[in-house]
């Protein structure tokens, strides 16, 4: 299969959209966030208003809302519209920046307003990449409360040719570690949660025939979801005053997998800055995190 590359033209098409904005209001309802307590097999208490919204739950707020016939063949909406339309086939969430400047609680009346920072070509070995970066703000009625930046990555589908990245092996030395067993069950809600119709989450026939991938893909955000749940439970009553996360290489569900965190004391002699990482079953490294205790 021939790569496909992008053209200048095109490009400068896509740069057409720095800059551009949008702005959303939600409302931080209790529903959401009992269901993902329960995805998580955590036994919270079942909120009510004034409680404080865990880092990283404000990902169940904001969802994306196309119409059906609005909906492209991978599950996803149909290019174009907030994001610019970029013609590569593959898009993956590829990290995040967090910042949390005030608490986010159930009850608040929430708005984002979304803006399109970067727009860059990268031409790789497996093909043309495309970057994008969204940073978000999120206020409530005290004032402005996280602010996030969002890497976005597209990239072409694999050449019959096309080998492997090496892969990193996994840190070691973990204080806390908890095991994952990520069934199809466990994927299927998280998408909902989130109202996430891409079809590489739940659809194992489009993503082994299609997208080439042996077996369902988890989440991101999921996974960087659980690097923060681990955190809340080896430390409890920590809150986070920043969180940034790096995808390295897909997690399938055809594997069990494992979160681990140790205090990176040499960076932060005070234990406040946290090393936090994600391997799969071989012990490969699947996403890098670091979070800052408030």
């Amino acid at each position: 299969m021939e790569l496909m590359r992008i053209e200048p033209q095109t490009i400068t098409h896509l740069q057409e959209w720095l800059g551009k904005t949008e702005a959303l209001q939600d409302i931080i309802t209790a529903a959401p966030v009992k269901a993902l307590s329960a995805t998580l097999d955590r036994p919270d208490v079942a909120p009510v208003a004034g409680t404080f919204l865990p880092e990283l739950w404000h990902w169940l707020y904001f969802l994306p809302c196309a119409l059906q016939s609005e909906i492209g063949l991978d599950g996803h909406p149909k290019r174009g519209g907030f994001l610019p339309p970029v013609p590569l086939p593959r898009r993956m969430w590829a990290g995040s920046r967090v910042e949390w400047l005030a608490p986010l609680t159930v009850g608040d009346e929430i708005k984002r307003v979304s803006k399109i920072e970067s727009v860059t070509h990268k031409a790789g070995r497996t093909g043309d990449l495309i970057f994008v970066l969204v940073k978000h703000t999120i206020s409530n009625h005290n004032g402005l409360a996280l602010v996030e930046e969002h890497d976005i990555v597209y990239r072409d589908a694999p050449g019959p040719d096309d080998k492997p990245v090496a892969p990193t092996p996994a840190p070691t030395g973990a204080t806390w570690f908890k095991t994952i067993t990520p069934d199809d069950v466990l994927l299927f809600r998280y998408s909902a949660l989130t109202f996430n119709g891409h079809r590489i989450h739940y659809d194992r026939k489009y993503v082994t025939e299609v997208e080439g991938y042996p077996g369902l893909i988890v989440h991101g955000p999921l996974i960087a979801t659980l690097l923060v749940d681990l955190v809340r439970q080896s430390i409890p009553g920590c809150t986070l005053k920043s969180f940034e996360f790096r995808a390295i290489r897909p997690t399938f569900d055809i594997n069990v997998f494992k979160v681990s965190a140790k205090p990176d004391l040499e960076k932060d002699p005070s234990g406040k800055t946290i090393s936090i990482w994600a391997e799969d079953h071989e012990g490969w490294l699947t996403m890098q995190a670091t979070a800052v205790l408030a």
